[in-house]
Formats: C-alpha cells, structure tokens, sequence
C-alpha cells in the first residue's frame, strides 16, 4: 500500500513541476517585445530621449531614471508607497504604448517630453526615497492585454466612479475591454475641498471657448443645458443655444482646473455668468489617484490596485 502512495506522491510533484514551468514559459511569451524605437534595448533596461518643454533641449536619461520623475509629479510623493508604485506601473505602461502606438513624440526627435499636456508630468526635483522605493519596487514591470500594453489612462478623482473613454475623452476608436466603469474607494477618504467643485464662467469666455471646441458661434448665450450623459452619470454633451457641444472639449476650452471634470450639475446662468458645479478632477477613464491611494491605505498591493481599475490585464515586467 505505502508504494503506490509514493509513486502518486511523485508523480503529482512531477505535474505539479510541469505545469509551472507551462505557466512561467506562458508568462513569457506573453511578454511582449519592446518599441521598435527602443528595440536596441530589447531584455534590459532602456534608455529614452526625453525632451524637457522648460529648457528646449533633449536628455537621455535611463528609464526608471525617467518614471521616478513622472510618478514625483503626477502623485503625491508623500503618498502610500503601493499607491505610487502603482502610478509607476501606469506611468511605465503608458510610455510604452505611447512610445509603440507614434514612435514618442518624434516631433521633439525624442521618445517622451516632461510637458504634461503632450506626453506625461515630470519633475526630478519632487522625487524622494518613497518614490524611489516605489519605482524600484515594480521595476520593468507593465500592464497588458492579450499581449500588448494598455492605454494606461489616470486622472486625479473619479467622483463617484470611473468613465469609459467614449464619455470621459470623447475617444472615437471603440473603448477597450480592460477599461470599465468601477466605484471610486476614495468616496469615503478625500477631502471635501478636493471633492467637489464650483465655477462661474462669464458668458463671454463661454462663447469663446464653444468656439475654440470647434463647435461654431453660439452667439450671446441665452441657454445652457446638459443634453446628454454617458453611462458612469457625466455630461457628454452640453447644448448651448442651439450648438451641441461635446462635454469634454468644453471643459479643456473653460480650462481643465477650473471646470475640473464633467460630472456636474444641472447648469445655471445667472449673476455672473454660467455656474457650473460638480465632482471629480480629470477626465475619469482608467485609474484614480486618490482612489489608488485610498486602496494602498487598506493594504492592497500595487498589483491589487491596478487590476481594480483595468480588468482582465496581465503584469509582467519586461526588463
């Protein structure tokens, strides 16, 4: 009796080895190859172009050397460190993509800019040892799906919950299946100063910035109402008179720390100008920061914070 015991002992050690080795070689190929533009760098830590907006000129900077200075300026430094290292793995993410989907910013003859308005924020000078901690802790590691990097989207508050892309960036190519709408785990902990938000806009910047959205001239305004609202509950397009003017090209036009999201009330016109309230900052796909935040304060892993808000995505580290 003890004989066959041990053979199937062994035998279910032996499978047992097996299938993690299936798994880990899995795990590899689903790893996918570095940019063409970093190709040289293939298995190892690249070193990118980055061209910094204040001085004009283009460094070469390792790329963790890079991601440091990016989670610095787009989170906190002071945050949880899983919080951040969830930024690092978003910030790093992104590049990728972005670095594969258009080559970086050739336009600059460089593989990022530190200009947040086209590429992401980067600031050396806010990065500390829990920043540092932070990147070295995720080193290399990416977020996928089936295979490739994600459009690592992030914004600073959902309000309530997370949008789809269609809705929260007016993004005209099908919205991908790792981005969902998710409740926000910061309701319960954010400030109420960082929370909620109200604007006055005088009628005749409004009418200004309908036409910088390209939506035309409303003329003086005499009406304005939200005419329609995507799925997580935000104005996709707001009616000015008679112009339909999509929500989110609205707020960049009104400018996006003073109109801070589109999830807003009814708009009022009155005294003033238009009178816009709501809740939230940033445009709401993908990851929220202080949602991330609140995750790392209950203990969650940096892997645990990310696949809360892209489902379905695999981590790997590529170098």
């Amino acid at each position: 009796m003890s004989f066959p015991r041990r053979a199937f002992i062994v035998f279910l050690g032996v499978l047992l080895l097996l299938s993690a080795g299936c798994r880990r070689r899995m795990e590899e190929e689903a790893v996918p190859p570095l940019p063409e533009a970093l190709a040289e760098f293939q298995g190892r830590e690249p070193r990118l172009n980055v061209y910094r907006h204040e001085t004009g000129d283009v460094a070469a900077m390792d790329f963790e050397d890079y991601i440091a200075g990016v989670v610095a300026a787009e989170m906190d430094p002071h945050w949880p460190e899983n919080a951040l290292a969830a930024q690092a793995i978003i910030a790093r993410s992104f590049t990728l993509h972005k670095i594969e989907e258009d080559g970086g910013m050739p336009s600059r003859n460089a593989h990022a800019s530190t200009d947040f308005k086209e590429f992401q924020a980067y600031n050396e000078e806010r990065i500390n040892e829990r920043v540092r901690r932070a990147v070295e802790k995720t080193r290399g590691k990416v977020a996928l799906y089936e295979g490739a990097y994600i459009k690592a989207w992030f914004h600073a508050y959902a309000g309530p919950r997370t949008a789809l892309p269609d809705e929260g960036l007016e993004y005209k190519d099908g919205n991908p299946p790792y981005i969902q709408i998710v409740a926000s785990p910061a309701e319960k902990d954010i400030p109420e100063e960082e929370k909620n938000w109200e604007s006055t806009f005088p009628l005749g910047r409004l009418r200004e910035a309908v036409q910088e959205a390209g939506c035309g001239d409303p003329g003086a305004v005499e009406s304005v109402s939200i005419s329609e609202k995507g799925p997580s509950g935000r104005a996709t397009r707001i009616r000015i008179n008679d112009l339909e003017v999509p929500a989110p090209s609205l707020r960049l036009a009104l400018g996006s720390t003073e109109m801070r999201s589109t999830f807003i009330d009814e708009p009022a016109l009155g005294e003033g100008g238009l009178h816009l309230s709501g809740t939230g900052f940033g445009h709401g796909v993908g990851m929220c920061q202080w949602g991330a935040r609140s995750l790392a304060e209950e203990g969650r892993s940096p892997d645990e914070i990310v696949n809360y808000f892209y489902r379905d995505i695999t981590l790997a580290r590529v170098w």
